[in-house]
Parts: C-alpha cells; structure tokens; sequence
C-alpha cells in the first residue's frame, strides 16, 4: 500500500475480535460495509471460523467472499506482539503482525479442507514474506487454525499441496 492508502485507511481502524494467538484487528469503511457482508445466520446453524494470511488481505477476501457457505469476510492483522497494532505500524513491518482474513463459514455447506484447497490456489505459497509486488512479513502465507482438527487437516492439506504439482518450489507456509 502507498503511504497515501496508509493515511486513508487509518481513520478506520477498530478492535474486531480475540483470538488465542493474537489480536485480530479490522479495517473498514464503517460498519454497513460488514454488516453487508454478514449474511444472515440460522439460530440453528453452527458457523466456525477460519483465519488465513495470503498477502494483501483486499485482494483475498474478495475471492472467499464469492463462495457458498461463508457468511462473513473480514479483513484484519493476527499473529504479531503488539496489541491493537495501527494500520501504519503493520504496513511498515514494526508489529510481526501478517494480514489475514477471517472467515465464518457454514461447514455443512462448505467444509475447511475446500477453504483450504481456495487458500492453496490464491496465492503463491512458495514465496516467503511477499506476494506479487507486496513485500514484507506482513505479507506472509499463513494458517492462524482455531481448534486441534484445523490444525491436523491444515497440516495434512499442506503436505498434499506441497507433494503435487502445483508448485515447482517447496511451500513456506
């Protein structure tokens, strides 16, 4: 992001959510632009949370937006030391925060392992700490998991993605 894209968004800056790993900060234009997103949930219905970091957050959201199944994206900074970290401070690399997005999504429409396979195909895991002309930790690829099943199937489709052809070079997420 340009230091002018820094300066905008600053004004937009809100704490949005705990988890164990860190503080998941969110940026947005107001609060219609999230409760547009948010579709409406069944009382009934279970939704679980999936967290990625696959370079600029803007562009990755869109693409998880479209799927059925998910209900709510939301951009936002896990994964670093410093708490309720400004956008400025992330963009410059000074807080070890990655930009992520963080997903509710309906698993008996759409399961984590087809999240996964969409996280996979988004971005080039095989770069450390850059996607495209983005460069910086911030940028890194990562799988922030929420519970112990995350984390085996996340590790299990990371070994599959990395053992197929998909990429010449090893995967450093």
């Amino acid at each position: 992001m340009t230091r002018y894209q820094t300066e905008k968004y600053r004004d937009y800056e809100k704490a949005f959510h705990k988890t164990k790993y860190s503080t998941v900060t969110q940026f947005f234009k107001g609060e219609k632009r999230v409760r547009h997103r948010a579709k409406t949930v069944n009382k009934k219905m279970q939704l679980q949370t999936a967290t990625f970091g696959a370079g600029c957050f803007w562009c990755v959201e869109a693409v998880f937006q479209q799927l059925d199944g998910v209900h709510e994206v939301v951009s936002g900074y896990t994964g670093g030391t410093t708490v309720n970290p400004t956008y400025e401070a992330v963009c410059m690399g000074m807080t070890g925060h990655a930009e992520v997005i963080q997903i509710q999504f309906e698993p008996t429409v759409i399961a984590y392992e087809e999240l996964l396979e969409v996280f996979w195909h988004t971005h080039d895991a095989t770069t450390l700490n850059r996607q495209g002309n983005d460069v910086g930790t911030q940028y890194r690829s990562a799988i922030f998991y929420h519970t112990a099943e995350q984390q085996r199937i996340a590790e299990q489709s990371k070994a599959d993605t990395d053992r197929s052809d998909m990429w010449d070079d090893p995967i450093v997420t």
